[in-house]
Order: C-alpha cells, then sequence, then structure tokens
C-alpha cells in the first residue's frame, strides 16, 4: 500500500473561505506529547479535517491505552491483538458502557490503519480485532408543544433577548450541532434565499434551510441586538455579552438557562434541539435521505435511529396498516 503523505500546514484560507486545519501544536488542548501520536493527530487534522473535539477524545482515548500498554512494557507499536483485547476487556470490566469501549475499539482500529497506511505490517492486527454491537440509545426529545415553550422562554426585557431567539429558531430550525451554530460567520446565513452555510465533521459542507420563523429572527438580531454586541470588528454571527464569539459553554449554558426559565423538566441540551428537529421532520414524514443530508451524518445508519423515536408516528402507521390493529 503507498505511504500517505501529509499536507503541509498552509496559513491562508480554504476554496470556501474558512481556515485550514492546523497542525497539532502545544498551544492546541488535544496535542500529545507522545512521539507515537503526533503524527497520527496530525494525520486527522489535515486528511480528515476532523474538529478540535474529534481530536481530543482521540488523543484522550490513545493516551489511556498507551498508559494500560506501559504497564505490561508495551507500546502502540509493539502490542498484539492479545495485548489489545485484554484492554478492552479490562475496560468492560471497569464498568465502562459498551459505546465507551466501542469508541476506544475504533480508535485503535483508525491508529493501526493509519500505521498500515505508513507501511507498517498491521492489518493481522486488524483483522483479529472484532467491532462489538455498540448501544443504541434513543436520543431524547421534546414535544412540539415544548419547543414552543422553549422558544418562548427569553426575557423581552433582556438586552440579548433578539440573539435568544435566534439561537433557539436556528438550532430547532436547522438542527446544526453546538460547535456549527457557534462557528458560524454572518456571511454564512442568506436570508434572502432562507438558508445557511455550515462547516460540519470532516470539514463537509452543506446548505441547510432556515425557514421563515428562524430567518426572521436572526434578520432582528442582526438589526437591533449584534451592532450593540459588537466592540471590535468580526465575522462570527453569534456575539456574547463581552462582544466575543460565542462558545460552546456559553451556548450550553444559555439553552439550561432558557430551559428553567420555560418550565420544562426534561434536561435540554443543544444537541437535544437537533434530536427535535430530526425526529420531528421523520414524524412530518420527510425522506431519511434528505434529513441525512441536512444533518451532515455520512452515514444512513445513524440517522435511522430517529425512525424509532417518534412514537405517535409509530402508533399511527400501526393502526393505519397491521390488520388487528
Amino acid at each position: 500500500m503507498e505511504k500517505s503523505t501529509l499536507r503541509k500546514n498552509d496559513s491562508s484560507s480554504s476554496r470556501s473561505g474558512r481556515p485550514t486545519p492546523t497542525m497539532p501544536t502545544d498551544r492546541h488542548p488535544w496535542t500529545s506529547h507522545s512521539t507515537a501520536l503526533k503524527p497520527f493527530l496530525a494525520y486527522l487534522a489535515h486528511e480528515r479535517g476532523l474538529a478540535n473535539n474529534s481530536l481530543l477524545a482521540y488523543r484522550r482515548d490513545l493516551e489511556d491505552i498507551e498508559r494500560s500498554l506501559d504497564s505490561s512494557g508495551k507500546t502502540l507499536f509493539s502490542a498484539g491483538p492479545d495485548d489489545f483485547r485484554y484492554y478492552l476487556q479490562n475496560q468492560t470490566r471497569k464498568g465502562q458502557s459498551t459505546k465507551t469501549v466501542a469508541r476506544r475499539l475504533a480508535a485503535i482500529r483508525v491508529f493501526l490503519r493509519f500505521q498500515l497506511a505508513e507501511g507498517h505490517d498491521t492489518g493481522p492486527i486488524l483483522s483479529q480485532l472484532e467491532r462489538p454491537k455498540p448501544e443504541r440509545d434513543l436520543p431524547k426529545v421534546l414535544s412540539r408543544s415544548q419547543v414552543n415553550q422553549l422558544i418562548s422562554a427569553p426575557d423581552p426585557k433582556s438586552p440579548f433577548f433578539a440573539r435568544d431567539i435566534a439561537i433557539v429558531e436556528l438550532l430547532y430550525a436547522s438542527g446544526l450541532r453546538a460547535t456549527e451554530l457557534c462557528e458560524l460567520k454572518t456571511r454564512d446565513a442568506n436570508l434572502q434565499v432562507g438558508c445557511v452555510r455550515v462547516l460540519g465533521k470532516g470539514m463537509k459542507e452543506r446548505i441547510v434551510p432556515l425557514g421563515r420563523a428562524a430567518s426572521e429572527a436572526i434578520s432582528r438580531y442582526l438589526n437591533e441586538c449584534r451592532p450593540n454586541l459588537e466592540r471590535d470588528p468580526n465575522e462570527v454571527l453569534f456575539l456574547s455579552r463581552t462582544g466575543k464569539p460565542l462558545d460552546r459553554v456559553a451556548l450550553w449554558m444559555l439553552v439550561e438557562k432558557l430551559v428553567k426559565r420555560s418550565g420544562i423538566l426534561n434536561h435540554v441540551s443543544p444537541h437535544t434541539l437537533r434530536h427535535c428537529f430530526a425526529t420531528h421532520l421523520i414524524g412530518g414524514g420527510a425522506d431519511l435521505r434528505v434529513v441525512q443530508e441536512l444533518l451532515g451524518h455520512s452515514d444512513i445508519a445513524t440517522t435511522q435511529i430517529y425512525t424509532h423515536v417518534d412514537q405517535d408516528r409509530l402508533k399511527l402507521v400501526h393502526k393505519k396498516f397491521h390488520p388487528r390493529a
């Protein structure tokens, strides 16, 4: 197999106007001091375009594996299939969930495939590491009336009222991930056409419709609120009260605050509104492939989980088509 090559770091922007991923440095939280992981993380950043959160997850999992192997005198290069299996079995004995164990196995397999592409003979190990079937937890979603409660929760007397309404409307209207929303630029929202350009996982770009309510809310925010928040010229769409780009932590805190104001007892995060977006679309009869495209899922199996969430629709289908219903 040909040896993979990494593109050199380039400070210039991509064709889409987005900055290209940077090489891992000590300034980044996902940088590893492991000599085995540095080129691997660079590969994930450059060739696969993974976001910092994904890189951090790979780093944490593989560093944990490295520490475990080190206690038995092995490394990621010298370990065999039995060593990796023992580590995974030990994780299960320690009470780790099937999902966590499956994620760590996936990290091992991606690392070994990278080593294979680099000319190392890791094929026999890969063939002996079976993938466990991960647990599929059904996502928690809100009803349509609960979503309306949440959208109505922002305080009209707050100077951030227009921003908060725009954020909740956009999360529900587009199904964006928290990071995707926080990284939006003002140029990404085309309010005349009614769509938003999103750069998702793996640096994949997609266009997502906004709908009338979200478009109007964003327009109101841009006209009435954002000019008062902006301290210095900034292209980021959503700003914090200090004028800096709104980050994921602040977004989660905002949603939690609105949930309390709305009186909803469920645990709700920005990702919950992504689940609501998908579930309500499918419940309304949307094609699964279309929802997959809107969510930015590379595998339709990830999208299919939402077909099992809308219980009202399942009951309706059962009543309509089952002869004994």
